[in-house]
């Protein structure tokens, strides 16, 4: 879905490199992707790599890998380019180095030559008075004399950005007006004592330089806008900046115990859902459900229709909490929605070594595309195929113990040797045919059908759960089959 050119809105996704990506960094590129797509915009995706220490190539090109998994597009970044390039902050360092000489010359920033000691215990001191902890200015006004004494003392100073003596209100896009007081937006630092420019001060000159009109960020995040919107109006006064771009912050996304979804959490991991199968577009839509709706009635929808409809003034401020369970209800729901064609191809990884324990010659394809439509009304994640299909393609059906003795109660043995007998005369070709002759060994021995077939079931396929038994049989084939139940029958025996 191409942008619509000249459209005034540009927004941003800007992670930082470190570690596999996390669904709460997703839910934030997939708000900022609807946002740019539903108004024509352009969506600038940019790489915050300015932490030597955290950051890795490797993690770099698992967030490129992790955008193209997922299906999204954008305007200006890595591998397609832009106005405003480089799109990675690792390589725009001298920008930053102007703009902090900039701000320190016209007075909006100064060198604090404070230690961390000192700070630490001052901050104390204004805890136990009962008063805000933040930096106390201690370094703003320091004469010739003092610098001097300081850089005498061999100190490197940090700089601070001069905070203005004034509240500061802007009305967030997703949480209305909110007003900040001077008292508890202090100073703060912008350049670390080696040169090195800190996120404070790269993310907002980046997005004055590329222009970036609304900002759509997590709610950790939101104590940092009116630090941010003060150093906005210093670049605009520097004629670095535009204008101050409109903020969005977005709902926390919580885990188990109403907290704070965080990378420890293994469900975070964007990894784990690749891994077990989820659909991106199954994914993508239960993670806009953190926060935001299409409808009171409606949780399934396609991408193309969050777009058309998305408004970042319907997204609820409220924490959200993520439900593994309704995440994989949602996309079982996009699995049954594929055309069988693309269900079967989407399958295919988990259909091959390391998931698949057959050898790939034993891997039939017409068996697989026989079974295929059964299967997709089954699975919850694509993963699941392989333990729904392993009978079909494996010499022996893989037992599971607790389905064989859930399954194989008393008189197993005599209902086995009548199914087996009504199967050996019915038609393989038709899956009626087949569920008949069980029904009749069911009868014969005073069983309806569900209980009739499980012993079957479990013979066959070695589980109690699974694809259609009738259609399983016709598809195995009358030999194998009757085989199997030979050799449970040997089992029962022994």
């Amino acid at each position: 879905m191409a942008s619509a050119p000249g459209s005034p809105v540009r927004v941003r996704f800007c992670p930082s490199p470190t570690g596999n990506p996390h669904v709460g960094l997703v839910r934030t590129a997939l708000f900022n992707w609807a946002f740019a797509r539903h108004h024509g915009g352009t969506l600038v995706f940019r790489i915050e790599d300015t932490d030597a220490a955290r950051d890795s190539e490797e993690s770099y090109e698992q967030l490129l890998e992790a955008m193209r998994w997922l299906g999204f597009d954008w305007d200006e970044g890595p591998e397609v380019g832009g106005p405003h390039a480089p799109y990675r902050q690792s390589q725009r360092m001298d920008i930053y180095k102007d703009v902090a000489a900039k701000l320190l010359d016209a007075g909006h920033a100064y060198h604090c030559y404070c230690s961390q000691e000192e700070l630490d215990t001052r901050r104390e001191a204004a805890r136990a008075a009962g008063k805000p902890s933040g930096y106390d200015g201690h370094c703003r006004d320091l004469t010739a004399e003092q610098v001097a004494e300081y850089q005498a003392q061999g100190r490197t100073p940090i700089v601070r950005f001069r905070m203005p003596d004034e509240t500061i209100t802007f009305t967030d896009l997703v949480r209305g007006e909110l007003t900040f007081t001077p008292e508890n937006v202090p100073d703060y630092g912008i350049v670390r004592a080696n040169g090195a420019p800190l996120y404070t001060l790269v993310n907002p000159v980046d997005d004055a330089l590329m222009e970036i009109t609304h900002v759509l960020r997590g709610e950790d995040l939101l104590s940092s806008t009116p630090r941010q919107i003060a150093l906005y109006k210093a670049l605009i006064e520097l004629g670095i900046a535009k204008s101050v771009p409109e903020f969005g912050h977005l709902p926390y996304v919580m885990g188990e115990g109403n907290k704070k979804l965080s990378k420890r959490d293994p469900q975070s991991s964007l990894n784990l859902y690749r891994e077990r199968g989820f659909l991106p577009e199954g994914l993508l839509n239960y993670l806009s459900l953190l926060g935001w709706s299409l409808s009171a009635d409606q949780d399934i929808f396609t991408m193309d229709e969050m777009v058309a409809a998305f408004d970042i003034k319907d997204v609820n401020p409220n924490p959200a909490r993520f439900d593994l369970k309704k995440c994989e209800a949602i996309n079982a729901d996009h699995v049954r929605l594929l055309e069988v064609k693309e269900f079967t191809e989407r399958c295919r990884p988990w259909l091959k070594a390391p998931f698949a324990a057959w050898a790939p010659e034993d891997f039939d394809e017409a068996k697989w595309q026989a079974v295929a439509p059964h299967a997709q009304t089954r699975l919850k994640v694509l993963s699941e195929i392989t333990e729904n299909v392993d009978f079909l393609f494996l010499p022996e059906p893989v037992l599971d113990e607790a389905s064989w003795t859930k399954a194989m109660k008393e008189g197993s043995d005599a209902l086995l040797r009548t199914a087996r007998e009504k199967l050996e005369s019915a038609d393989w070709t038709s899956p009626e045919s087949l569920k008949e002759a069980v029904l009749a060994a069911g009868e014969a021995h005073g069983l309806k059908l569900g209980k009739a077939q499980a012993p079957v079931r479990v013979a066959v396929t070695g589980r109690t759960v699974g694809l259609p038994l009738f259609e399983s049989l016709e598809v195995l084939g009358k030999e194998k089959s009757l085989a199997r139940i030979d050799a449970a029958l040997a089992r029962l025996a022994a």
